[in-house]
């Protein structure tokens, strides 16, 4: 081995009159300690670094299982809360509030039916309906028609109009009935109803005179508003409005 290293050119070729550097060799010696340090510094770091992920990740992994109960809740409640609004699972597509509303119009629609079933000779009552409107939009609060007479259900569209000035009618004494009803007894006792009464044949006016006769007898004060001439005969109080070129004036007639 000695013998090898002697034999290297670089060796060989020395004369010993060479001069070492010194000076030389111990800044190199320092570098590779100085670089000896930094390595042991960037490994310390490295390490803590290593622990505190390994800390942050034990951390989220505790947080991430405590947030699955919690993803669990928001994902029930936001399914109710879809319910609610009549979307999600809702077959309805009824929001709470229409269900609620809904409810109370079927109230007002049975009373309502009763009154338009006596102005209608009992050929017309109100049916409630749930379907959802066109163009998707949510329903829940409509009323149709049951026709007696065919036994079809169809649209209050398709009513003549003196038949929806009675439809009209019976869905506002109805309603005055349920909100009666719903304040312990408590009577709306006056009613205008404005014009309407020229859209009626002569049958249509007599029997919805018959229920606003009943109304009245019933205590209720009843005011209409009409220019149909044959209502003089059935209205025992009037007033006469006759416009002038100065205005109008009144005239209490009875």
């Amino acid at each position: 081995m000695a013998t090898s290293t002697l034999n290297d050119p670089a060796i060989a070729a020395l004369t010993g009159d060479e001069v070492a550097d010194v000076t030389a060799a111990r800044a190199a010696v320092d570098d590779g300690a100085a670089a000896v340090e930094a390595a042991l510094s960037a490994a310390t770091e490295a390490e803590r670094r290593h622990l505190d992920i390994e800390n942050y990740s034990r951390r989220l992994e505790r947080a991430c299982a405590e947030l699955v109960p919690l993803l669990d809740e928001h994902a029930e409640l936001s399914a109710l809360a879809d319910v609610v609004a009549g979307m999600g699972s809702n077959a309805k597509k009824m929001s709470l509030r229409s269900y609620v509303l809904a409810a109370r119009l079927e109230e007002v629609a049975d009373a309502a039916s009763e009154r338009l079933r006596r102005m209608s000779g009992g050929r017309y009552e109100f049916v409630h309906s749930d379907a959802a409107e066109s163009r998707g939009r949510r329903g829940g609060l409509g009323l149709d028609i049951h026709d007696e007479y065919t036994g079809a259900v169809r649209s209050t569209k398709t009513l003549s109009g003196g038949e929806s000035f009675q439809a009209s009618l019976a869905l506002a004494l109805g309603l005055a009935d349920v909100v009666a009803a719903e304040a312990g007894g408590l009577v709306l006792d006056t009613m205008f109803i404005d014009e309407g009464f020229g859209s009626l044949d002569a049958d249509a006016l007599e029997a919805v005179m018959g229920v606003l006769d009943e109304l009245r007898a019933g205590g209720r004060v009843v005011g209409v508003v009409s220019h149909v001439d044959e209502m003089r005969q059935r209205i025992p109080s009037r007033l006469h409005v006759i416009r002038g070129r100065s205005g109008s004036t009144v005239r209490v007639a009875s």
